[in-house]
């Protein structure tokens, strides 16, 4: 019976030893195949992977001028496990540092919250972007500094002092970038505004990588399988964007010194020739390591540089707004082109008064745009609302909303950049909810593009591309091609609105009575047929000054908005602005006298004091 126990305890045992066997064999097997931490020490050994940057892709204007190109630059990258020995007084005094300044970034590499993905088997991002002068000294003396190394890119420079908000910037990414996609590792570079943001992942390119062997000391001793698994890096795809660089270094030209926007757009096609945000900066700002000081000034600075106005600003259109008015009414059955309306200095009805300049009186449509009369589309708008064959004052609000989104207002228009905002469009819940009970006239500031109704100046624009193409437009964009492809269908959608084309010529019209005889007489040339519409949107302080048109009437190659923030009437600024810059497109320059007027603008500064706006 005893043996028989020592016998059994003997197989027990026997079978403990070869779970325990099978256990550290299971368990070198996954560390070997399957342990990503292990097998990447292990491999970080024997092989360096040299990450080879791609050239990031140059951008061109419309007619090939070179506004954004790379230059070489140096990285200074640490293998943490490898750092031994270091003499840090010569290290610092080599790249010109000090030592908390060392303590401090080598303290931010090991932190892994600011830090992701950190490990002392990787290369880390020690210093960026160091000069040429500074990279040839480190050079000399890096076989002193075990466990750093240099990596070679580029970086951006800008050939233009304009264009700044169109362009944008790249800088380095952000943990929360890293995360999000894992093209990008810590210390590389995005885009962080304008084109380089929205089409980062046509410019940046792939990356390459070299695999190269080291030796027991970490040395490399060549690479790994003579280059069979390198990988040469893609470059980047060069853009041609749809921006005229003369004409908007006119448009920053013309608008300094003061607030507002400048958009010009190609009606046949929905290309931007122009996107003026004022005030702008100089984009070299953006450069290498200066990025972080620079940007923090400008996010201080009151007059908010770094505000693209022109696609995030929204504003009350002013009489710009009336076209459209105008257009809905015909469409509807409110009006006729015959249709007259009683203006006495203004629009008077139930205790109500809107106020206007002086002008003949009654008036049809095309004088009423001609003149910007703000009784006449004050009137329509409350003979719409108060028309019985919408039952309901809700249901023609809502029409009216309906018209207004179809001619690209109060949603994104979808642009290709970063930022753009919708603007205002009210509908009758929104009067339900704020006023209770309303009717016609608790409302009839909008009209004239007033009350809630807001526009960005990239929107304005549109509604002069619509007028000019008699019924639709194409999605604005910024980016004429990408290298090797085009542009993306959606930028490239035309939309038809409500309205038939046969109303757009009567509003066409009124538009090219204002110049010749109407509110934007300065507008009037005999080179070509100008079309426009004055705005003088109203304001805390001094009134906006606006002004849309288009040119030339039948063949239209330019549609343009310009927006002053309380520069006055809209024949103060809009207007002669407006009639520069088409000019400059039409013609490819001024005329001497056009010239000498354009200096006169670029002169007139408007006070706007330091208050936050």
């Amino acid at each position: 019976m005893k043996s028989q126990f020592y016998e059994y305890r003997k197989y027990v045992l026997a079978g403990i030893a070869l779970i325990v066997v099978i256990s550290y064999i299971i368990r070198l097997a996954f560390l070997q195949l399957s342990g990503e931490e292990y097998k990447s020490r292990a491999d970080d050994n024997a092989f360096f992977h040299n990450v080879i940057f791609p050239a990031r892709g140059v951008i061109y204007d419309r007619n090939g001028e070179l506004l954004v190109y790379n230059q070489p630059a140096y990285d200074i990258m640490v293998i943490m496990r490898e750092v031994n020995n270091l003499d840090t007084l010569d290290f610092c005094q080599t790249l010109d540092i000090t030592k908390e300044q060392f303590d401090e970034r080598m303290a931010i590499i090991k932190d892994k919250n600011k830090n992701p993905g950190y490990s002392t088997y990787t290369p880390q991002l020690f210093q960026a972007q160091i000069a040429a002068a500074e990279f040839g000294v480190f050079q000399e003396k890096l076989f002193r500094f075990h466990g750093f190394y240099i990596r070679e890119r580029t970086i951006r420079r800008y050939a233009t002092n304009n264009c700044a908000h169109i362009l944008g910037d790249v800088a380095e990414v952000s943990s929360a970038e890293v995360e999000r996609d894992d093209y990008y590792s810590p210390g590389d570079y995005i885009g962080k505004q304008g084109v380089e943001r929205s089409y980062e992942k046509e410019l940046r390119g792939v990356k390459g990588i070299q695999i190269l062997l080291r030796d027991a000391r970490g040395r490399i001793q060549g690479h790994y399988r003579n280059g069979e698994l390198d990988r040469k890096p893609i470059p980047g795809k060069n853009l041609t964007l749809s921006i005229d660089a003369k004409l908007q270094a006119l448009g920053e030209r013309l608008m300094e010194g003061k607030m507002g926007a400048i958009v010009a757009i190609e009606p046949k096609t929905g290309e931007i020739l122009c996107m003026v945000s004022a005030p702008s900066y100089d984009p070299h700002r953006m450069e290498g390591k200066q990025r972080g000081k620079q940007m923090m000034e400008m996010q201080r600075d009151p007059m908010k540089p770094m505000l693209n106005r022109a696609i995030s600003g929204t504003y009350p259109p002013g009489s710009t707004f009336k076209t459209s008015q105008g257009l809905t009414f015909l469409q509807e059955g409110i009006i006729t082109s015959a249709t007259a309306y009683p203006c006495r200095r203004g629009f008077y009805c139930g205790g109500m008064k809107v106020g206007c300049h002086g002008h003949g009186a009654p008036l049809p449509l095309i004088p009423a745009i001609a003149t910007s009369c703000n009784g006449y589309f004050c009137w329509g708008l409350y003979h719409m609302l108060g028309n019985k064959k919408y039952q309901r004052i809700q249901n023609a609000m809502n029409t009216w909303k309906d018209y207004m989104v179809s001619m690209g207002f109060g949603y994104k228009l979808g642009v290709d950049l970063p930022g753009e905002a919708r603007g205002m469009i009210p509908n009758a819940e929104y009067y339900d909810r704020r006023l209770g009970k309303w009717n016609g006239l608790s409302v009839i500031s909008i009209a004239i593009g007033q009350g809630e109704v807001t526009l960005t100046p990239l929107q304005i624009a549109n509604l002069g591309a619509t007028i000019a193409n008699r019924g639709y437009y194409i999605t604005p964009h910024i980016v004429k091609k990408v290298e090797g492809g085009k542009v993306a269908d959606s930028l490239l959608v035309k939309h038809k609105t409500k309205v038939d084309q046969q109303y757009y010529e009567m509003v066409a019209e009124g538009m090219r009575r204002a110049v010749t005889g109407g509110t934007c007489r300065s507008a009037n040339t005999s080179q070509y047929e100008v079309c426009g519409k004055t705005g003088t949107a109203q304001n805390r302080g001094q009134d906006h000054s606006a002004f849309m048109g288009f040119a030339p009437k039948d063949d239209p190659k330019i549609a343009i908005a310009v927006y002053v923030e309380n520069g006055g009437f809209g024949a103060h600024y809009g207007v002669p602005i407006g009639a520069l810059m088409m000019e400059q497109y039409i013609n490819g320059q001024l005329s001497p006298a056009s010239e000498a007027k354009a200096a006169s603008f670029q002169s007139r500064h408007i006070n706007y004091g330091t208050r936050e706006r």
